[in-house]
């Protein structure tokens, strides 16, 4: 697979004679081939990220497969998946910085087919969140362990396209999960699962015989009461937001939730600081544009995850459209991610990763006041819903690789894991943000004209997160890649022609 390459790239050339970057120093990469790196672990990050929203459009099948379980039962079956992922993407990533990253990433993906393969053959739905949990774990140990080998991998004048692409596949996964969930169904609800296997095994056998080889990682062991902290805190903090509509804000469970969020990101926060070698490195907040696109990361994606819920929620309850045809009419929007993550590398030389990422942002605040003012009760997908479909995903293509291009350009090799793991954890709480922000706002409509009041009031409020994210963004800078130190021999080389 020729992976392409923007050639104005905007990331900084090592001077002419100077030694090649060294990589990740826990890596092999001798005889690795980029492109490839990155077409094995994109298959991985596209089925983690699939499963994040393919099993929406199934609930009700299983429902009637599980002698009419209600839907309240079934809603574990996508929350403690989305727990779970977003609880242990950083510990999973600081674990795989520590041991090698492609070891970390074959033993994710495992997990994940394992998983996978286990959901098809759940017989009720307590069984069958038992082994989303397993998907979970598989999901959150390959995701940032993933990025890791590509930056590894990759050069690091090419690394910026390389994360653009990786990032695109996330992107894709997300937005078509409906399209192909909403196709799966058709043929039986455990096909949404069973396609992960053959796919995961594909990827599996290429990953053992060509991913570089880990020379081991070393160093301390990470801080392991932080890294149960942190996933006691997201986890509690995720459960409140998907679960606060049901039970109540003002609930006991939900307050209870939030209680032990805070209580447990305090105590992190203290053992990172006592700790040796934490979780999360308070250094990495540090590091140029890091901070600023997590802060992107958690905005933007509460506005992509309302928007992906909003008009799910639209065709299908006010258009009463099936699940295959709401699908379909997702589609347009993905499909432009990839083409426009390509050619977002051009745009950066030119006028740099901020400008970008606002624009993103303001496109995809377009596409949602389009919907606001266009759509109708009467179904009206080509004047109505696919110019707004389109301007979202040309945010998406904008922002979300570039966004993460940014945050990983100065991260050293030692925390690509790591950081690519907070960078996505900061995704993951955006999304849960996000369709808690816009169920809340949506409220419960009594009338037709009611519902179309309370989606129009929905789309403006997430319009409006989707351009504060971009202006976030705008004060983004090029980053300048951090590499290991030259091997001893490239060292030796590059004193010597200095003294020349």
């Amino acid at each position: 697979m020729n992976v392409p390459v923007a050639p104005e790239d905007p990331s900084p050339r090592p001077p002419a004679g100077a030694p090649l970057p060294a990589g990740n120093p826990s890596l092999d990469s001798q005889g690795s081939r980029p492109g490839l790196v990155l077409a094995i672990v994109s298959i991985g990050v596209l089925l983690s990220s699939l499963d994040l929203f393919i099993v929406n459009v199934a609930l009700p099948d299983m429902a009637a497969d599980f002698g009419g379980a209600d839907i309240a039962g079934l809603s574990w079956v996508l929350n403690a998946y989305a727990i779970v992922f977003a609880a242990l993407l950083v510990p999973a990533g600081r674990l795989g910085d520590r041991s090698g990253t492609p070891n970390a990433f074959l033993l994710g993906l495992a997990l994940f087919v394992l998983g996978s393969a286990l959901c098809a053959t759940a017989w009720d739905v307590g069984s069958l969140v038992a082994f989303r949990v397993i998907q979970a774990i598989g999901g959150a140990i390959l995701t940032p362990t993933s990025l890791g080998l590509v930056l590894a991998a990759t050069p690091a004048e090419r690394r910026p396209t390389a994360v653009r692409l990786w990032v695109a596949f996330g992107g894709l996964g997300a937005a078509l999960g409906p399209v192909l969930g909403g196709v799966l169904v058709e043929f039986g609800w455990r096909w949404v699962f069973l396609v992960n296997v053959p796919i995961g095994v594909i990827a599996l056998i290429a990953g053992v015989r060509k991913l570089p080889k880990p020379a081991g990682g070393g160093g301390r062991f990470p801080d392991l009461v932080g890294a149960l902290l942190l996933a006691a805190g997201i986890g509690a903090f995720v459960l409140a937001l998907v679960q606060g509509a049901d039970w109540g804000w003002s609930s006991t469970g939900t307050l209870g939730a939030f209680a032990v969020a805070v209580l447990a990101g305090t105590g992190f926060v203290f053992s990172s600081a006592r700790h040796p070698s934490p979780v999360v490195d308070p250094e990495l907040l540090r590091i140029p544009n890091f901070a600023l696109m997590v802060t992107n990361g958690i905005l933007f994606n509460m506005a992509f995850g309302a928007m992906l819920l909003s008009f799910v929620l639209w065709s299908q309850e006010v258009w009463d459209w099936s699940a295959l045809r709401s699908g379909l009419a997702v589609a347009p929007g993905p499909l432009v991610v990839p083409i426009v993550a390509i050619l977002a590398g051009k745009l950066i030389a030119r006028i740099g990763p901020g400008p970008v990422i606002a624009l993103g942002g303001t496109a995809f605040a377009a596409g949602l006041l389009w919907w606001a003012t266009a759509l109708t009760l009467e179904p009206n997908y080509a004047a109505g819903g696919l110019g707004g479909m389109l301007l979202t995903g040309l945010g998406v293509g904008l922002t979300l690789p570039t966004s993460f291009a940014t945050g990983t350009g100065a991260l050293p090799p030692h925390r690509f894991a790591t950081g690519s793991a907070v960078l996505s954890m900061s995704r993951q709480i955006g999304l849960a943000i996000g369709v808690a922000l816009f169920v809340l706002v949506l409220g419960s409509a009594a009338d037709p004209q009611t519902t179309l009041d309370a989606f129009q009031r929905g789309w403006y409020v997430i319009a409006g997160v989707a351009f504060l994210a971009g202006l976030v963004g705008l004060a983004a800078r090029l980053p300048r890649p951090v590499d290991a130190k030259p091997a001893p021999a490239q060292q030796a080389k590059l004193r010597k022609t200095r003294r020349d």
